[in-house]
């Protein structure tokens, strides 16, 4: 058993590329990869001897259509390791994640706003709203080019990931326009998770 840990350690310090990050579901196959390879190494240097010690424990079914005891201990191997190392990075941080959707939200508007501006000379007024990004304004200053079809890829404006509206100002008070989240808590302000999310202080 620790030659078999000693080779998974082995093959995943192969894998440089392998880094962990906020977003560490994007790379759980090349993990697995870098996993498996290690248990296949450690297997395929074990002697003959070995593999006939470990014969009588191998299911006539498992042998004829299915996998063997072994191969079913290495899988659980894996998957152990995996649930042990990903998981609590994964559920640990779920304000963080929304707190990174949000900035991502709110970048996406910015873009759409720029362009709505060049189309048509002037932003959306505060009465307009992100609504003009994807309904041609009805009231106020009429734009003069709307773009068919809008200017949000899903034809949507999407809800903060609190499931609460975007504010929307035009003029704002930190620029042309300003886009704000309420975070967690729904309300202007706060700390820590509660802490408000905007466009002045995105990078």
């Amino acid at each position: 058993m620790y030659n078999l840990i000693f080779y998974l350690r082995l093959s995943i310090m192969k894998q440089r590329n392998l880094k962990v990050s906020h977003n560490i579901l994007l790379t759980l196959p090349s993990w697995i990869s870098a996993l498996v390879a290690g248990a296949t190494h450690y297997f395929q240097s074990t002697s003959r001897k070995s593999y006939f010690l470990l014969q009588p424990f191998r299911s006539k079914a498992l042998n004829s259509k299915g996998f063997t005891l072994i191969e079913l201990l290495v899988v659980l191997v894996i998957i152990g390791i995996l649930a042990g190392y990903v998981g609590p990075r994964i559920m640990g941080h779920p304000e963080e994640a929304k707190r990174t959707m949000a900035k991502a939200q709110i970048s996406g508007m910015e873009t759409a706003l720029e362009s709505y501006r060049l189309d048509n000379g002037t932003y959306p007024s505060t009465e307009q709203g992100l609504q003009a990004l994807v309904e041609a304004p009805s009231t106020g200053k009429l734009p003069r080019k709307w773009r068919e079809g809008g200017y949000m890829k899903k034809g949507k404006i999407p809800k903060d990931p609190w499931q609460n509206d975007y504010i929307y100002l035009s003029p704002g008070s930190h620029s042309d326009f300003d886009i704000i989240s309420y975070g967690a808590d729904g309300e202007s302000g706060g700390e820590g998770d509660d802490a408000d999310v905007n466009n002045w202080e995105t990078e």
